[in-house]
């Protein structure tokens, strides 16, 4: 009877599933590597875009306000640019050197018996990097980042209805009599009396915090939003996993805000703050005398 009571009391916990987003959620802001982040976009847009510098503080402003990420907005407002080589000049000068191993995160995780799933906007490359210098490469069982919800680079939506779905509407363009793309120009938008996001041009880039996006990464990982535990350090993409029925954990916070469920200064609490996670670690404890199967689903990038 004591053992019925134990394993009832543990056999169905609340959470199935733990998705964590990667950069200034596993690892501190304070690392550095946000504000090299910047630094590398904005030095791209520069050399290899050709936008003048005075423009880059507003405009990556508009961009990131309206579509989540700059490399977004950028496709959005008509700029055309390989995707692969974008991350390479972005993160390939970022000082990795800074994350530095986290033992005492890996044995938090590594005592959690249930899936755990990266979700980043990131590239795939970022990513791995990431996760092997803080040592947690054997904590997650995949990784859906932009790789996996952007698989090629198209410039046009795609006859297919998973792509049209996805990438939205064509963007209009026009071009100039050397050919080139008109670029449209968000600032002048915005500087328009009574002027809204409503009128703007839609980006081909699925990403945080689209709800489609957030949908799509649930497909794919074959994850159920209400039994998901989602750790971001984003605002906007709590409110977005949050209306999609994700319990939500805000990280790098000590207060809740609309749309988290819990809030935690530091990814090191998250046992103590989240009282469903201590069950979910008596799993671990309880001996199960038949055989039991476990069956890992991969999720691809």
């Amino acid at each position: 009877m004591e053992f019925d009571d134990q394993y009832s009391q543990v056999q169905s916990p609340k959470y199935d599933c733990l998705l964590f987003d990667l950069d200034d959620t596993l690892y501190p802001r304070s690392s550095g590597l946000e504000a090299s982040v910047l630094k590398n976009i904005k030095a791209y847009m520069v050399e290899k875009l050709g936008i003048e510098e005075g423009k880059i503080p507003d405009l990556c402003n508009l961009l990131y306000i309206n579509y989540g990420t700059t490399m977004a907005g950028l496709r959005a407002i008509g700029y055309d640019f390989d995707y692969d080589e974008y991350h390479s000049f972005v993160h390939g000068r970022l000082p990795y050197e800074n994350l530095k191993p986290d033992p005492v995160l890996r044995g938090h995780l590594l005592s959690l018996p249930i899936r755990k799933v990266i979700f980043t906007n990131a590239d795939k490359v970022h990513a791995i990097k990431v996760l092997n210098r803080l040592g947690l490469e054997e904590c997650f069982e995949g990784i859906i980042c932009f790789d996996t919800l952007n698989p090629t680079h198209k410039s046009t939506a795609s006859d297919d209805e998973d792509d049209a779905e996805f990438l939205g509407k064509k963007i209009p363009q026009s071009c100039c009599a050397n050919g080139s793309t008109v670029i449209f120009d968000i600032i002048g938008h915005f500087s328009q009396p009574d002027a809204t996001s409503s009128g703007l041009p839609k980006t081909p880039i699925v990403c945080k915090p689209s709800e489609s996006a957030i949908e799509r990464a649930l497909k794919i990982g074959n994850i159920d939003p209400y039994r998901t535990l989602f750790f971001e350090d984003s605002v906007r993409n709590i409110q977005s996993g949050k209306r999609l029925g994700l319990d939500t954990v805000l990280v790098g916070k000590s207060q809740r805000v609309k749309g988290a469920d819990y809030a935690v200064e530091n990814i090191h609490n998250l046992r103590e703050a989240i009282p469903e996670l201590r069950e979910v670690e008596k799993l671990a404890n309880v001996d199960y005398s038949s055989g039991v199967t476990v069956v890992e689903t991969s999720v691809t990038a």
